[in-house]
């Protein structure tokens, strides 16, 4: 140790508790970190492993002074770390009497009546005290070498036992981490904290093991366990929680004699039983999870009969659900109207109902269908559905418990399904009996009876500010995205700033970014004025701006046509079902909201502060690792009827799964006909883009599912047939993108026209009508689809097409309609003189002109276009190789024709 006989007048001692751990030793560097030039003192002799380790590796990295050199009297700031007891500071206590010595406190245990009254305290519930002050360290910029990570790692990885213990937060996690880009020695932390146990610790093992005792109280069994040693053992805590984990214990308190004196070490792994809370009535000190005591002048017995007192005092009761639930439950059949539910929620006073329905078989109890809830019903209300049984709007994606279901269980099962109602059910032979419901209300209630501090443990989602969950994923961003395009979203970013408000990256993007697929359509969310947003950014980036001010949206438009869409945070409400919206200005949380499904509510904040912080209010990330699609709310498809494409497509294109919830209101949707107030524009719109996706025929087999190609038009269904064809079609349009002819076709209007194909002329213009189909996209889906049709049927009936006749045939159709006659081709021979007209006829040309001609001396006129046929058809058979042979036939043909041509038109070029 490096010790200072000669000390300088008015000290700052830093100190922390007796029998100190790594967390102690951690901290202490930690606050030396904060305070230059005070001296670190033991308030005792550490444990043996600590004392080893300090003397042979870390030594030198403290300013350590044995307590005996100390006069306290010239001491004016004593620093507290990692604890804030009186009674676990030794001689220290002392200080706390002087009126002129300023107590300063870190340290991570539970706040409680008799601490010491500081001057500076800084308490927080982590798992261990040296993460506070690097949070600390880290906000004054102070650097920490290696050593110093490695020592403070110990600390952390010690205290939270390697971030298993139920104490460890997020800020344990974010402080290691820090510690490793520091350099903290990953095998030293090992060596130290994982080390293996000694033959003579396993003995001391065996005997804690045998005389354990457990006891019920209140529900949680705890295990009492006692031994007597001669000696002191450094290392009873590490046999203890080697204890804990062999037997698999939620809570132990083990009592050592040890020579002349009694140490507890308690740990506990549920929040029922409050280790800190218990051992601090026999003097010691901890926090719920872990803590110790040493005790003198009393015996065994004594202590464990005080023992079993405290712990009849302090242990809470279990809290199970047969004892929170509300009994009898009140439940509605599925067939009851919504408004018949409305009245019956009303009379109750209850805000959300579980709804059953009958057994499949006789003698068997109805059977829990879901919950809906007064918001829904009020929806229902609104849109005039009241009449309609709840069964439509019940969310069956719900989840329930037995009557022996722990808080925990609960807790988890309600906040992480948003579910604000639990039915607690019983099974039989019958099925399942609800005997119950657990309200989020009920929940609550709870957690508010408890401390602060235990709720917190419980979940974050019940700790006021934390609505959504929240990632910084910046190195995620810059490997996915071009350099160009990661500085334009800084740019937007610094922009928002600019103009003081939020701005997000939003929408498929984000989704995609997660999905690694490509996207380069930019959507951007303000919260505030997009509009003006827009206009800042474009002046600055040598941009136009494109302003929608019905809808506060606008389009950066960039000199090279890149388009950034530009959104104000907004709410819509729908007047009526698959009304469109109208709008109003509001949140970022409150505009995600109105999306379609949860996987398009990803939002990445682009300000400078929290450039690339991911936000995730809807629990967006677990459904796309869940590959499912859900919607955010039962009436989503009410309001906007079109989202059940959109649901089919996303499905099919991610391979995702619609979700229960989402599929029983797709039903619902078709069965109600909510498409009927939709505009055929907006049907057309989503029918396009399924149809323009790689393989649209898994989408068109689910639309036929949901019965939605009836929404079309009645007599339009799948069969087998035109499954057949649009398999065909696919592998059709595969080889034409392979032949990079960089011509520019409608794919979906050749999928439309095989999706059409069984039907008559009047069906077809119906459909047309029905989706409010432009003129030309009538004629070609009318008139030139039953032309390609007749050509096909004449093609087929020929056994033998010369080239220039198969040009004939086809040179006056679209590429959608040839490519839709090589798809609807059952014979391989005709699918062979398509694609052969394709590749070798369809852009073949004449070497000639009409100028040409005019050199025989014929005349101008219609028999010009007649001479050209003729040398064309001559030289697709394959009869005409060179321009001189054009010419030459040209002569020839003039004189079959006997035109009197005045002279010859090779002469010229002889």
């Amino acid at each position: 140790m490096t010790a200072s006989m000669n000390h300088p007048k008015l000290l700052t001692v830093i100190t922390t508790h007796v029998n100190a751990d790594f967390d102690a030793l951690a901290s202490m560097l930690a606050a030396q970190k904060l305070y230059p030039g005070a001296l670190v003192v033991f308030p005792s002799a550490p444990e043996k492993n600590i004392r080893n380790f300090f003397i042979n590796s870390i030594g030198y990295l403290l300013n350590m002074t044995d307590i005996n050199t100390i006069d306290l009297a010239d001491v004016r700031r004593l620093v507290l770390v990692d604890t804030n007891q009186s009674g676990r500071i030794g001689k220290f206590v002392d200080l706390l009497k002087k009126p002129d010595v300023d107590v300063h406190i870190y340290d991570h245990h539970p706040v409680s009546a008799g601490d010491i009254k500081a001057h500076h305290a800084v308490c927080r519930s982590t798992g261990a005290t040296v993460t506070i002050l690097l949070d600390l360290i880290k906000e004054r910029g102070i650097d920490i070498s290696a050593d110093e990570a490695t020592i403070m790692g110990l600390g952390i990885y010690e205290d939270t036992g390697s971030f298993t213990y139920p104490s460890t937060t997020t800020h344990d996690f974010n402080a290691a981490a820090y510690l490793l880009s520091k350099g903290a020695n990953l095998v030293t932390l090992t060596n130290l904290i994982s080390r293996e146990i000694r033959s003579d610790e396993i003995k001391l093992l065996n005997d804690m093991i045998r005389s354990v005792r457990r006891i019920d109280i209140n529900g949680a069994e705890i295990a009492l366990t006692r031994i007597t040693r001669n000696d002191y053992v450094s290392d009873f805590a590490f046999l203890v929680q080697k204890m804990i984990k062999i037997e698999r214990l939620d809570a132990i308190f083990a009592i050592a004699l040890m020579g002349s004196k009694i140490y507890i070490i308690a740990r506990s792994q549920i929040p029922q039983v409050d280790v800190g809370k218990i051992v601090k009535v026999l003097g010691g000190g901890g926090h719920t999870y872990a803590a110790a005591a040493s005790i003198k002048n009393r015996t065994l017995a004594q202590i464990e009969d005080k023992l079993i007192n405290i712990l009849y005092q302090e242990v809470k009761p279990k809290i199970i659900a047969s004892k929170l639930m509300s009994s009898p439950p009140i439940i509605s059949n599925a067939d009851v109207t919504c408004r018949q539910a409305a009245e019956l929620m009303t009379r109750s006073n209850i805000n959300a109902l579980l709804v059953t329905e009958k057994a499949d078989k006789r003698n068997q109890s109805d059977k829990l269908l879901g919950y809906i809830t007064r918001q829904v019903i009020d929806k229902a209300l609104y849109h005039k559905l009241g009449g309609l049984p709840v069964r439509e709007y019940t969310n069956t994606e719900s989840v329930s418990v037995e009557p022996d279901a722990a808080l925990s269980e609960i807790r988890d099962k309600i906040i992480e399904n948003k579910q604000r109602v639990l039915p607690v059910v019983v099974s039989d032979k019958t099925g399942q009996k609800i005997i119950g419901v657990v309200t989020r209300t009920d929940l609550l209630n709870v957690l508010a009876s408890d401390t602060e501090e235990t709720a917190r443990d419980m979940h974050p989602a019940l700790n006021g500010s934390v609505h959504a969950r929240t990632k910084n994923i910046i190195n995620f961003i810059r490997e996915r995205l071009s350099p160009e395009m990661f500085r334009l979203l800084e740019h937007l970013g610094q922009v928002a700033d600019q103009i003081h408000c939020n701005c997000f990256l939003v929408g498929g993007f984000v989704r995609d970014l997660l999905l690694y697929r490509p996207n380069q359509d930019i959507d951007i969310v303000v919260e505030g004025d997009g509009i003006e947003f827009a206009r800042q950014y474009a002046r600055l980036a040598g941009a136009r701006v494109h302003a929608h001010n019905k809808f506060k949206t606008a389009v950066i438009i960039f000199p090279d046509n890149f388009k950034i869409d530009i959104a104000s945070a907004r709410v819509e409400y729908y007047q009526f079902p698959a009304a469109l919206p109208t709008v109003e200005m509001s949140s970022i949380k409150q505009d995600l909201y109105r999306r379609d499904f949860t996987i398009n509510t990803l939002i990445i904040q682009l300000n400078s502060e929290h450039f690339g912080r991911m936000i995730d209010f809807y629990s967006a990330h677990r459904d796309i690792k869940a590959k499912s699609i859900r919607v955010l709310h039962n009436f989503s498809l009410v309001e906007d009827p079109t989202r059940v494409f959109r649901a089919i497509r996303f499905e099919q294109r991610f391979d995702f799964e619609i979700g229960k919830l989402t599929h029983g209101l797709i039903k619902n949707a078709v069965k109600n006909n909510f498409f009927k107030e939709l505009s055929g524009r907006r049907i057309f719109s989503e029918l396009q883009l399924i149809l323009e996706e790689e393989n649209p025929l898994p989408a068109i087999l689910r639309l036929n599912d949901y019965r939605l190609l009836e929404i079309i038009h009645p007599e339009l269904k799948l069969t087998s047939n035109m499954m057949r064809l649009m398999n065909s079609a696919k592998k059709v349009l595969a080889w034409f993108d392979l032949l990079f002819l960089e011509e520019s076709y409608m794919k979906w209007a050749v999928y439309f026209m095989v999706l059409i194909k069984s039907c008559d002329k009047p069906t077809v213009a119906t459909i047309c009508d029905r989706l409010e189909l432009a003129q030309r996209m009538q004629i070609l889906f009318g008139r030139g689809r039953f032309k390609a049709d007749r050509c096909l049927w004449q093609m087929e009936q020929n056994q033998m097409i010369i080239n220039s006749a198969l040009h004939e045939l086809l040179a006056d159709f679209k590429t959608e309609q040839i490519l839709y006659m090589m798809a609807a081709s059952g014979k391989q021979k005709m699918k062979k003189a398509i694609s052969y007209y394709f590749t070798n006829l369809r852009y073949v040309k004449l070497a000639v002109k009409g100028r040409d001609i005019k050199k025989t001396g014929v005349p101008p006129g219609p028999v010009y276009q007649k001479i050209l046929k003729a040398t064309l058809n001559a030289k697709l058979d394959g009869l005409l190789k060179t321009a001189h042979d054009e010419r030459t036939f040209i002569q020839e043909y003039v004189t079959k024709l006997n035109l009197n041509p005045n002279k010859q038109i090779g002469k010229e070029h002889a």
